[in-house]
């Protein structure tokens, strides 16, 4: 995406889940947010937002909130890059657990549940869980930031793949630059991290990994470690 398709503003209020009132360029816009977290962390009066630019003439708000800057570290909320991301930087190389890899499959089905990855090389399969990370307490990023019980669901799913004879990962992306390592959320949701500590001991491979902004996008640069 070009560097024409951001703008940059100062967020006034978030009226719900999914709408914002944001000043950009001394005019009061209203904006998608796409991301149904609460986020008080990130999206509070007075914080330097980054909107994306839509093109689609029929949408009824112009921009999309995708990032603010806190403590001069941005943070990316876009639900939907987490994903991609992690699967571009599979592709490129940039995940080192995962080189060489011969196929790299999105949304694939096993049991119960439909993995974001999946991969095939030589005799070996696996699948890769994508959890996006934006919550944080004093440079540990933490997830989830609320109860999820499709979440744990996945976890145990996961689980049952390796018992299958798969690889198994679950991956988690810090979209903050301010982190150097990850720890499950215990205070929020004990259920989705105690199911993280039984994946560990069953053989799930746990990565965490930060990015960093570079220009207008966060890119995928370090693996952090993962504090159980």
């Amino acid at each position: 995406m070009s560097e024409e398709a951001y703008e940059y503003g100062r967020l006034m209020k978030r009226e719900n889940r999914f709408i914002a009132k944001v000043e950009v360029k001394g005019s009061e816009e209203r904006v998608h947010v796409p991301n149904t977290g609460r986020l008080p962390q990130i999206l509070f009066e007075g914080v330097k937002v980054q909107l994306r630019k839509s093109d689609n003439p029929n949408r009824k708000t112009k921009y999309s909130l995708i990032a603010a800057e806190v403590d001069g570290a941005w943070i990316n909320m876009d639900s939907q890059l987490p994903n991609r991301l992690t699967f571009s930087s599979i592709e490129e190389g940039i995940v080192k657990e995962f080189l060489e890899i011969d196929s790299l499959k999105r949304e694939v089905r096993f049991g119960d549940s439909r993995f974001d990855l999946y991969y095939e090389k030589g005799d070996t399969k696996g699948f890769i869980e994508v959890k996006g990370v934006t919550f944080a307490e004093d440079g540990v990023a933490m997830f989830p930031d609320a109860p999820t019980t499709r979440g744990t669901k996945h976890i145990y799913e996961m689980i049952k793949a390796v018992e299958a004879g798969y690889e198994g990962t679950i991956f988690f992306l810090i979209m903050r630059e301010d982190c150097d390592s990850f720890s499950p959320y215990y205070d929020m949701d004990q259920e989705f991290s105690k199911a993280l500590v039984e994946a560990d001991e069953a053989g799930v491979q746990l990565l965490a990994y930060r990015t960093k902004y570079d220009g207008t996008t966060p890119h995928v640069y370090e693996r952090v470690p993962v504090l159980l």
